[in-house]
């Protein structure tokens, strides 16, 4: 057999590795590993003087990789660039199509929005030419983030303090935390009054429970004087049963997911965070080793806003639900969702690509995280195709001394999609009411309680990382693809913190915020940062030129800058310290956060008199693999953050590896990753645990042995401190985190 012909170039190798078992040995498939091209780090590489040229250079640390795929591509007759199908796969394709020299008859771009064996066959016998417009639209993103982070994030570090950034979409989901936060701090508190009535039927069994309603029409109770007045007035007095309304209530599924509705419910139900929902999301649909299957692509993209379904997925969910629930349980025809106003629609809802994988079928083949995730949108989207549910109501009106008293009862008929899947809610649900007795117009009652109850407005909440990606998505901030940077870069940048799964403005997040507001209001719009959106799909739709937007842009950026400088010339704005609880021992004055060299810490208000400091220390997720308590990170004296059981000396247990989120899938202990920035993939450090890693295999720098003149490994352990690699070794594990990041 000759050597295959076509080369198929993908982002991931498990992308790689599901393609390659549907084509077979007339293909070869290569993993990119993301960018292989892209604007330098050290210079913004745009070209401001000559039309917003980018100076595009290949990612260092990938030189072998290139050269790799050079010497695959001379040798192939076709290329197909197969990366994923939105702007940013498009501009991968692109900069792959520049990069290896690929003249336009060889090139041949495909798309897989589900990667299934005839999904990717067919993509494969029907490519096309790569879509400028795409491309365009996706540099005109990457240059407008480009010019705004590198120049007004050195007027931060020049103003407020040294290491801030300033992002276009990140700067205005700040403010809209921000804006909340002011919300409520501004809120003032209502008063109402409810009265409600316990009531005993006369003459016949029962007794039900009615809240005051008004008079002839609804009321409400401001103070406590009226619901005294109603209370006088009714007491003593017999209640008649005045009207009976009896109903049958439907609920309709909820549509199948978008990105949006994913990492909203996602983190209701499985509290996940979107950046983790959308790297779990991106293993289903690139692809997982299911039990007698192979690698298999589980669910279909999950960058999307559309709410649109094929009908062939809508066929298969209908013959799924009849042969395993009963034909009442199906909607009766395809359930077609309107996708709203605005949405580029490029793609389907997100659906598994087979509803005939149950989640429970191939759950030994997938992780806890993939499980849940896979079960999410496997129920969401069959639900989506079942029949309403129904539900019986009643409302009894009952009248005393012109005062109306009403009582409320619903109770299911038929279960419809519930029976499957129920939409998590960020509110309170409505409450259903107690079951109420069977009565009659005219039926008399008497009242054997009466009781009022005081009740308070309260602040709008502040938002969780769901209502934030919500309120971005209905406010136009952002698209699909950016959503979960957008929420976590905020978080790691410390303009915002989560307590209890609540985002709150850190007293640098409203510095910066006001900065911004007031020498900024472009960037910091809303409304300016949707018509942003807009204006780009816009360059994607073909309707505008990408140059043309970046030139408007730019022209009232470039002065708002230049009036920012003049403005804050010689101003230093000073960040208020966060007061904590804990105490000061020495002065008992409440320490502050400071900001130093090696990060944050506690000190006394009180310097110079008392110059008290303190190591911060910040509760981590995961479990203590000895004793299962909470883990900590804390600093050594040298400044080197490590993670430690919360028992401290009791257990022991320390480590610089970093505890996550994730358990392991076989010995359900907590995972730990390598530290420093960038990408890295967990590990079990459980010695018991088949996926044991070795200290020695997670990717530190190697330090030297006693045969090398360097201190033992031992002795290293016996002080307690971790040695400092040599300078140049450091530079280059640097370098190689930057560009895995």
């Amino acid at each position: 057999m000759g050597k295959p012909s076509n080369l198929v170039i993908v982002e991931s190798p498990s992308k790689a590795k599901t393609i390659g078992k549907y084509l077979g040995p007339d293909y070869v498939v290569k993993a990119s590993m993301g960018h292989l091209r892209d604007l330098p780090k050290s210079t913004m590489g745009v070209d401001l003087e000559h039309d917003f040229t980018p100076q595009y250079r290949p990612v260092a640390g990938k030189e072998d990789l290139i050269r790799e795929l050079k010497t695959a591509a001379a040798a192939a007759d076709t290329v197909y660039l197969a990366t994923d199908p939105d702007r940013e796969g498009e501009a991968i394709s692109w900069h792959l199509k520049e990069l290896l020299s690929l003249p336009d008859e060889k090139a041949h771009r495909v798309t897989f929005n589900e990667i299934t064996e005839k999904v990717v066959k067919e993509s494969i016998h029907n490519p096309r030419q790569i879509d400028n417009c795409l491309v365009d639209a996706q540099q005109a993103r990457r240059v407008l983030d480009r010019i705004v982070g590198y120049q007004l994030s050195p007027l931060l570090w020049k103003k407020v303090r040294r290491g801030l950034s300033a992002g276009r979409v990140q700067s205005v989901a700040t403010r809209l935390v921000v804006d909340r936060e002011n919300e409520i701090r501004a809120f003032v508190p209502k008063e109402s009054w409810t009265v409600d009535a316990n009531l005993n039927r006369l003459g016949k069994p029962g007794s039900f429970q009615a809240r005051y309603y008004g008079e002839e029409k609804k009321r409400e109770l401001d103070t406590e004087a009226q619901a005294d007045a109603i209370i006088r007035d009714v007491e003593g007095q017999e209640f008649t049963v005045t009207n009976v309304k009896r109903a049958e209530k439907k609920r309709t599924a909820a549509p199948p997911f978008t990105t949006s509705t994913l990492q909203q419910e996602a983190s209701r139900k499985l509290n996940l965070t979107p950046k983790r929902t959308m790297a779990i999301a991106q293993q289903l649909y690139e692809g997982v080793d299911v039990a007698g299957l192979g690698t298999t692509g589980l669910i279909t993209y999950m960058r999307t806003d559309s709410l649109r379904l094929s009908d062939e997925a809508m066929a298969a969910a209908a013959d799924f639900i009849r042969s395993r629930y009963g034909s009442s349980y199906y909607y009766g025809k395809f359930h077609v969702f309107k996708t709203k106003a605005g949405a580029q629609d490029a793609h389907e809802a997100i659906r598994p690509t087979h509803v005939e994988l149950d989640p429970e079928l191939i759950q030994a083949s997938l992780s806890r995280e993939q499980y849940k995730l896979y079960k999410l949108i496997w129920s969401r989207f069959l639900a989506s195709q079942m029949a309403n549910a129904l539900y019986d109501t009643v409302s009894i009106d009952t009248q005393c001394a012109g005062h109306t008293f009403r009582s409320s009862h619903q109770s299911m008929k038929f279960p419809g999609f519930i029976a499957v899947y129920e939409e998590g809610r960020d509110d309170e649900a409505e409450a259903v009411g107690s079951p109420l007795p069977d009565l009659q117009v005219g039926d008399k009652a008497t009242a054997v309680k009466l009781q009022k109850e005081q009740h308070f407005t309260q602040p709008p909440a502040r938002y969780t990382e769901a209502t934030l990606v919500k309120a971005m998505e209905e406010k136009g901030v952002g698209r699909p693809s950016t959503y979960a940077a957008t929420v976590s870069t905020i978080q790691d940048r410390e303009y915002v913190t989560k307590t209890d799964k609540r985002l709150a403005p850190t007293p640098l997040g409203e510095v910066v915020n006001s900065l911004m507001m007031e020498r900024f209001q472009d960037i910091i719009d809303v409304e300016f940062t949707a018509n942003m959106e807009s204006q780009l799909d816009d360059v994607e739709a073909g309707k505008r030129n990408w140059k043309d937007v970046l030139a408007e842009f730019y022209a009232g950026f470039h002065q708002e800058m230049v009036d920012a400088e003049a403005a804050l010339e010689g101003v230093r704005i000073k960040v208020p310290e966060e007061p904590t609880d804990e105490i000061c021992e020495l002065c008992g004055r409440n320490m502050v956060i400071k900001m130093g060299r090696f990060g944050k810490f506690l000190a006394c208000p009180g310097w110079p008199e008392c110059k008290n400091t303190k190591p911060l220390v910040e509760r981590m997720p995961g479990r203590c693999p000895k004793c299962g308590s909470g883990m900590l990170k804390k600093k050594s004296k040298r400044g080197f953050p490590y993670y430690a059981c919360e028992r401290g000396a009791e257990c022991g247990f320390m480590s610089w590896d970093v505890p996550t989120e994730l358990d392991c899938p076989k010995c359900g202990q907590t995972l730990f990753k390598k530290s420093g920035k960038g990408r890295m993939k967990p590990f079990c450090i459980n010695e018991n645990c088949e996926d044991f890693l070795p200290e020695d295999k997670r990717g530190y720098y190697k330090k030297k042995t006693e045969a090398d003149g360097a201190p033992a490994a031992a002795e290293t352990k016996a002080t307690g401190k971790k040695a400092a690699p040599k300078k140049t070794a450091a530079k280059t594990s640097r370098k190689k985190t930057e560009a895995g990041t």
